[in-house]
């Protein structure tokens, strides 16, 4: 294998990278349309994320799986309780620390906002794409998949 040949193909993956980077920043800003986030901060989503995936947690243990201080966290948490999101109770292990854990309506905002994504994208893929594109598509997603995956 010469020399060009490795630079051309770096240079195409480079090209590539950039392009799919792109991409990709562009379709989940029009997904976080759909869905009605609202005026949720990014730390603030993450959190709920984090809640929804992990389950109840204390504040310092949120703080640290976010590496935020846990002054900052506190600020995330009064703002997620203020707008009804989470809501904290007192461990049964220590009485000390409050665990806290997502709201009813919390859980329903997340689902109905996932099947908005779900829905627009849906629609979007049949609208615009033809039967062999949605087959290309599909190879393609199994190929982004192998660069996701460890």
């Amino acid at each position: 294998m010469d020399i060009s040949s490795d630079e051309s193909s770096f240079a195409r993956a480079s090209a590539l990278a950039a392009e799919l980077r792109a991409l990709v920043g562009k379709l989940k800003r029009r997904l976080r349309e759909q869905a009605g986030g609202g005026d949720l901060t990014p730390s603030q989503v993450s959190v709920l994320l984090r809640l929804e995936k992990e389950g109840q947690a204390t504040t310092s243990s949120l703080a640290r799986a976010e590496g935020m201080r846990p002054q900052s966290m506190a600020t995330v948490i009064a703002a997620l309780e203020a707008a009804k999101l989470v809501s904290g109770a007192p461990d049964p292990a220590d009485g000390r620390q409050t665990l806290l854990s997502l709201t009813e309506t919390c859980r329903q905002w997340i689902q109905e906002g996932r099947a908005a994504r779900q829905d627009w994208l849906s629609r979007r893929l049949q609208a615009r794409l033809s039967r062999d594109e949605l087959e290309t598509l599909a190879a393609a997603i199994g190929l982004l998949k192998r660069i996701a995956d460890d």
